[in-house]
């Protein structure tokens, strides 16, 4: 029995705006997201809303933290998550929400694997460089 989905309020159906954003649902469909924590799921929401088309955004720590209710360590948390991931890319201050198509030629393409050592690490999550 096929169910014939209708809109609750067809007077409501959301329509693509001139500035949009997308979601991909292989995000889901492939798991992704079983592998983020809820604070990691925000942020990639987050970005992908105010990402441009090329998925780059300038929003910085502080409007971030506000918008999503987290503190410094949360952010840091989530965005870390979501690199390693590969989920995004950032490069304070600049973040990018990457494609999901990278994630099948990953084996068979060199990926930058950013910072080896600690201070590296801590380096990158506080933005700055030596």
């Amino acid at each position: 029995m096929a169910l014939n989905k209708q809109p609750i309020y067809p007077h409501l159906v959301r329509r693509v705006p001139e500035q949009f954003s997308w979601i991909d649902h292989r995000l889901v469909r492939e798991r992704y997201i079983d592998q983020i924590s809820r604070e990691a799921a925000a942020l990639y929401l987050f970005l992908v809303t105010v990402s441009d088309a090329r998925g780059l955004s300038y929003y910085g720590d502080t409007t971030i933290q506000a918008r999503l209710g987290m503190n410094e360590c949360e952010l840091s948390s989530a965005r870390l998550c979501l690199v390693e991931q590969r989920l995004i890319a950032w490069k304070s201050p600049l973040y990018q929400v990457l494609s999901l198509d990278h994630r099948r030629k990953e084996s068979a393409v060199k990926v930058d694997e950013g910072p080896r050592s600690m201070q590296d690490i801590l380096q990158q999550m506080m933005g700055g460089s030596q």
